[in-house]
């Protein structure tokens, strides 16, 4: 196995849920790639563990949908859905609309220079190449928006979703041709919250994620095809 994902076997939790964990992230990071056969022995000899962790890891992947069981093959990472896709999206769509109307009425001046340099944070990063990077800069910037709303649910919400949105921010990022709109965007983004324009602020938060959703549908087509 030639992947390449960061091992964390440092946090305070038992084995099997470091495993798991570890697993989880490497697949919604893309660090695992969709139809990669995940071996029980290359797993457990990378991350030092016996191969029981990992066999318990696999089941509860494979509930999450992020794992498949194939007959005579074993267990792959799962394939990036357009159904899969547009359920998380539609569901970050609606949270995020409400993060920017309720940013609208609560965003502090600090928190609106925090903005302007996490998007120019983000336009130098893109220079870089490392989509990792890239996908990091461009969480900090939605975070503060979501930090700014004051409402603790809204965030603990958001940041359940947080990971699952992670796999299709990654495919978003990869398409170097939405970067300049991106770019375009986040201004926008920080123009209309700072002024507490609520319509224009949802508006183009809307077409923010919209944007990604076409591009990210028109890459598994691409795979499909």
């Amino acid at each position: 196995m030639e992947s390449n994902f960061k091992v964390n076997m440092n946090e305070y939790l038992p084995l099997r849920d470091v495993v798991f964990n570890t697993l989880r992230q490497a697949i919604l990071r893309g660090e695992l790639k969709p139809g990669e056969r995940l071996m029980e022995i290359q797993l457990a000899n990378k991350l030092g563990v016996s191969r029981t962790p990992i066999r318990e890891a696999i089941r509860k992947l494979e509930l999450e949908g992020l794992v498949l069981m194939i007959p005579r093959k074993g267990a792959e990472v799962a394939e990036i859905t357009e159904k899969n896709m547009r359920d998380v999206l539609e569901v970050r769509k609606a949270l995020e609309e409400l993060a920017v109307q309720l940013a609208c009425d609560k965003i502090t001046k600090e928190e609106i220079e925090e903005m302007k340099k996490a998007a120019e944070d983000f336009k130098k990063i893109l220079k870089s190449k490392d989509i990792t990077e890239i996908a990091e800069a461009d969480v900090r910037f939605h975070d503060i928006i979501y930090m700014a709303t004051d409402n603790q649910k809204l965030i603990q919400l958001l940041n359940n979703l947080r990971e699952q949105m992670y796999r299709y921010r990654v495919e978003y990022l990869k398409r170097e041709k939405a970067h300049p709109q991106l770019i375009a965007e986040h201004a926008a983004i920080i123009e209309y919250i700072s002024k507490g324009e609520k319509k224009a602020a949802t508006d183009i938060m809307c077409k923010h994620i919209d944007n990604q959703v076409t591009t990210v549908i028109d890459v598994i087509r691409t795979k499909q095809n």
